[in-house]
Formats: structure tokens, sequence, C-alpha cells
């Protein structure tokens, strides 16, 4: 396990630095974080505290205050995320080594490990990171709730796992809530208390829940609305309506809403755009498949397969509430990715990522346990084939330089699935190699593709798993309909901007904003931020008031702020429709001298949010009384003096 362990920190930790900032809208909150402990509190876009990102705050928390120990950069941004998939591996482990075994806990851990969501969120400062780790963790904390000797340990275990998806809604809000009927399904059906104690213990462990995220929730809710910053995303300045409302059941029915950072999208069909179509087959699809699914077949077989095997065994067979643990997970959070009608992108699926191989090991072990059936053997050669034969079509339809391999993973499952069934009596080491062979292949196409995702450098607002999708842009934002991009060099590509050093800043359209001639690369100085025009930084940085500058769009204000070093107001949120600053506020700003400049143009090029928005207004406000001037191919209004 510790060579597992290891192997899994150099793998995500090897390449950090190329990512640079990664998603700068989440980066900029980080920033802002090392400068104003209540930017850090509430998650603010920038130190001025105006508007936050449109998550709650718990994953900036850690990076925040890595940022703070170690001073901003790259790696103190994006290194608590891979040291958190290292735990989250190491968790994995310890649940499915209680119920399976060592070997399978080690299975797990590898499988995990070499997912290619995972190695791309772990490497990534997006809130999924912390949010997987959460998971396991609550599912670790059920699996010794069910084995404890005790009522008072069990008790105490579920309150732990109550806590861990409390925090989990701090991170990600209802994305953490989609574990919760597996949690409890588990521990009612096979918890060693009496059935009374049990529902009081499973009450234990929502109030935990509760008390873990609701804390927060309270705070903000009390917090007096004109001391601290406007909640990005929500319509009511509220962190509970945004919770219930854009995210929450905006992800799952669809809608308009104030819009979404981090990724973009406005739900609906557009939303769902990013995901491709919802049905049964959505996670099999374009970039969903390549993510997340190439053992998803084989786990559905396995849960089938470890539920039959379990048919007759006492209430608390260990088999049976594995699959129920790890089966519940994967059927209720895949289902709702596949139908979600609001905005999803493809790396949400890492939360499959857990139950997906504690499934296949869990079950494979047990399958392999009882080898001398038939029926055993032959349910290891089917999850086996169906692991290769998807391999083999993923791979076939990729553009990688190593999709080459899916010819080595037919060749070699080929006698590795005619060996299984074959393997008894006289011929058991024909089964040994077989199996051997067929756990290689198995994992031979998704470990292929995790390497490669860990060694390339990711950037903007929706990053893609592989080489070939980042190179080309990947989906890194919404494209010219409207929609979210597809995969660079897959079928249907529609490349937008490159994450790379140069060029245009992630999620803005070539030529947008504050790219152009003598556009920069990652760093944390003047001129530092992607793809923002020197001259143009420089003077921001020379400034002094509160607010550099401001503008209409968070992604705006982040590449100026990491750019700058300087807090860049934004009026308007994501998409430039949230009311975060009004116009008499904004005037009673400028009054103030606490804005040297506004930044024309918002994301594509317009003032964001459309006419009749706070952000139009102020937009319209300051052009009919400022002059303007052209610093680096930007308009810019100065506003003091």
């Amino acid at each position: 396990m510790i060579a597992v362990l290891a192997g899994t920190a150099l793998l995500y930790l090897w390449s950090l630095p190329a990512s640079g900032f990664a998603n700068e809208y989440y980066a900029a909150a980080v920033q802002a974080g090392t400068r104003s402990w209540k930017a850090w509190l509430f998650g603010s876009l920038d130190s001025g505290n105006v508007i936050t990102v449109d998550k709650p705050p718990a994953a900036l928390w850690i990076m925040g205050l890595s940022a703070r120990i170690f001073g901003f950069g790259s790696w103190s941004l994006l290194a608590p995320q891979a040291l958190q998939g290292v735990a989250a591996v190491a968790l994995l482990y310890g649940a499915v080594r209680r119920w399976a075994g060592p070997a399978a806990g080690l299975v797990a851990g590898a499988v995990l490990a070499l997912t290619p969501a995972a190695a791309l969120m772990f490497g990534f400062d997006n809130p999924d990171a912390l949010l997987t780790l959460l998971l396991v963790a609550g599912g670790y904390a059920v699996v010794r709730a069910v084995d404890a000797g005790s009522t008072r340990a069990s008790t105490r275990w579920l309150v732990w796992a109550g806590a861990a998806i409390g925090v989990g809604f701090l991170t990600k809000m209802g994305q953490a809530l989609l574990v919760v009927p597996a949690f409890g399904l588990v521990y009612l059906v096979a918890g060693p208390s009496p059935l009374r104690t049990r529902l009081l213990q499973l009450l234990a462990a929502l109030g935990s829940m509760i008390a873990a995220a609701g804390w927060y929730v309270l705070l903000v809710e009390l917090w007096p609305a004109t001391d601290r910053p406007y909640i990005g995303g929500s319509t009511t300045n509220s962190l509970l309506e945004l919770a219930l409302g854009y995210n929450g059941l905006g992800r799952l029915l669809g809608g308009n809403g104030n819009g979404g950072g981090g990724g973009g999208g406005f739900g609906g069909a557009a939303g769902s755009s990013f995901g491709g179509a919802t049905g049964l087959t959505r996670l099999f699809g374009s970039e969903m498949g390549l993510e997340i699914s190439w053992l998803l077949p084989a786990a559905l077989v396995s849960l089938v397969a470890g539920l039959w095997l379990s048919r007759r065994a006492p209430r608390t067979d260990r088999l049976r509430a594995g699959m129920l643990l790890w089966g519940g997970w994967l059927l209720v959070s895949g289902l709702v990715f596949s139908y979600m009608s609001g905005t999803i992108h493809p790396y949400y699926t890492v939360a499959l990522a857990p139950a997906i191989a504690a499934l296949v090991a869990s079950a494979g072990r047990e399958l392999w346990r009882r080898r001398e059936s038939l029926t055993a053997r032959v349910a290891l050669a089917v999850m086996a084939a169906v692991t290769a034969a998807w391999s083999f079509a993923l791979l076939a339809g990729s553009a990688e330089s190593y999709a080459w391999i899916r010819w080595v993973i037919l060749v070699a499952a080929v006698p590795a699935v005619l060996g299984l069934p074959a393997g008894a009596g006289r011929l058991r080491r024909v089964a040994v190699v077989a199996a051997a062979v067929a756990a290689l292949t198995g994992i031979a196409g998704s470990g292929a593709y995790a390497v490669a995702t860990a060694s390339t450098a990711h950037g903007g607002s929706i990053p893609s798993v592989g080489i070939t999708a980042s190179a080309g842009g990947g989906p890194m934002g919404p494209g010219p309909d409207g929609r979210g991009g597809s995969t660079g060099g897959r079928p249907g590509a529609q490349p937008l901007s490159m994450p790379g050093a140069t060029g245009a800043p992630p999620s803005f359209p070539a030529g947008a904003p504050f790219g152009g001639s003598g556009a920069s690369g990652p760093g944390g100085g003047p001129g530092g931020g992607t793809g923002v025009n020197t001259e143009l930084a420089a003077l921001l940085h020379a400034t002094a008031s509160t607010w550099s500058a401001a503008v209409s769009t968070s992604q705006s204000a982040a590449a100026l702020e990491l750019a700058t070093g300087t807090a860049v107001m934004s009026t308007g949120g994501w998409s430039g429709s949230d009311p975060a600053v009004t116009l008499e506020q904004f005037q009673a700003y400028v009054a103030a001298g606490a804005i040297h400049y506004y930044l024309g143009g918002g994301q594509g090029g317009g003032p964001g949010g459309g006419s009749g928005t706070s952000s139009a207004e102020i937009a319209a406000w300051v052009a009919a009384n400022f002059p303007a001037t052209t610093v680096g191919g930007q308009t810019v209004y100065h506003l003091t003096g």
C-alpha cells in the first residue's frame, strides 16, 4: 500500500506547475483569501469583498491556508488537491480492506488512482477534489460503523460520516447528498444494533450532517448583507437560495438563473450540452466516457454478481453490505448525472470513481475466492470481456497517439477471457495467469489516459482528460452558439481558446479583452495572469486604490487579479447578471476614490448580463461620464482625479 500511495503522489504531483493557476476563477479567490480573512471566510473573488464565487468556500479554505503558509503560487494552490487524492486512495483502501481483504483494497486504491477523471481533478483547483475525498471519508466511516462492536462506537462513526457529508455540502452543495441514500441503506440493513436503535443512530448522523453544513449557512444568512460580499450565482444574495436554486433544483431540472462560475452555462439545453444529451448512455458518451466509464460496465456486472452471491447470506453479511454501499453510491449518483437537465460538466463524474473501484475490487475478489465454481469463473470472464471491449471502443474513438494500445488490450484479452472459464482442476494455473492478464488489460486503457492526463497542463473552466483535448482547447467554455465546446481532436470537436501559457485567456474567445499583443503567461506578479496584456497589467499594478479596476464579469476580473496582484471588482458575477453592485453603490465607490479604472467590455466584448442589469447600467454610466483611452488594445476609463 505504501508503494500504491507513493505512486499516486508521484503521478499527481509530478507535473503540477505546468498547469499554472489552472482554473483562474477559483485561483483568484484563493489569492484574495491570502490578503483578507473575510475574503477567505466567504470565498470572495476579490480582497475588497464585492462578490463570492458560486460555490461554498470549503475547498478554497484549504488552498487559501496553504497559500498563506507557503506563499501564493501554482504549487501552494494545487499541491493540496493532489494530496487530497492520495488521502482518498488511502481511505478507499482502508474501507474496502475491512470487508473484502487487503488484496481487494489494493486493487480498489489503484483503480481509483488510475481513473482519468481522478488524475484530472486531483491536479486542478476545482472543488471536486475535496468533495471526492469527503465522500470516501464518509464511506469509510459507515464501514467502521457497521463493524463497530458497540452501539456507542457505531453512533460515533455515523456521526463522523454525517459530518463528512456536511462539509461536502460546504464544498459543492447538493452533489454531496447523492451518497446519503446508500449510506443510510447499508447501515439500516447491516448495522449491528436492533432496528429501533439503528433508526435513532441514523437520525444522529442526519443531525451531524445538518450541523456540519448548517453553521456556515446560518453564519452567512445572519451576517449583515451590507458587511459581506454578494453571494455569487444567487438571485437574492442568499447562500440558502443558491443551494436550492442554481446549485440545487437548477442543476437537476434546468432553467435560467444567474449562471455559474467555474464552468459557465445557465441550465436547460445550454447547460446539459456540456455533458451530452440526457439518458442512460450519457456516462458512456464523448467526454464523460473517457473520464469515468472505462470500468463502469465491469462495475455493473460486479454489482449484480455480488448481490446474487449474497442473496441467502445473513442480514449483516459484508459482501451484501459492500454491494449496497458502493452500488447504491454508483446507481444514485450515476442516474442523477445521466438525467439532470441543468448545467453538468464531465469532470463531475470523478465522484463515481471510488464506487466503481470498490465494486470491481470487492466482487472480483469474492468471485476469485469461489473460482472452483464455473459460474464464478464465467462472471470473471464476463467482467474481463466487457472491460476489454469497452476500452477498445473508447480508444478507437480517441485521437491520442497512444490509442494503439487498444490492439494490445484486445489481443491479450482474448486468451484471458477464454482461460478463466477453463481454469479448473489440473488447469488451475491457467486461471491464475488468465486472471492476471485480465487485470492488467482491464486497467491498461484507463491507466494510459490517467498518466497522460496527469502529465499534461490543464487550464480554463472545463478541463479535459488526455493530451489531445488539452492541446486543442477542449471544452473550455461556451462556444459561438452559446453551448459548451466539445473535446478537441474528437468527433464533433469545436476547439476554443488554448489553455496554455500564452494567448487568449481560458474561457475568453480569441481577441477578447485583456489578450492580444504582449499577453503573458502564468505567474504571480504583474503581467503574470494568463493572456493579460503586459501594458495593461502594469497600469493596474501601479494603482493604490481598494480596487485597481472594475469589470462586468468575474472571469475577466479573475484574469486581471492574477496578472496584477491587485483587487479587481466584478460588478455582475460570472455572466454579468448578478446584481452584486448597484449603480448607486458603484457611484459611491467612485466618489470615494476606491476604484481607479473601469475596463469596458465583458465576456466576448460586451458589458455582460444584457440590458437592464446593474452591470450594464454601470457600464453605460461610466461611458457617459468618463473619457476613454486605450491601453494594450483595451478601452480604459480613468475614474479618479
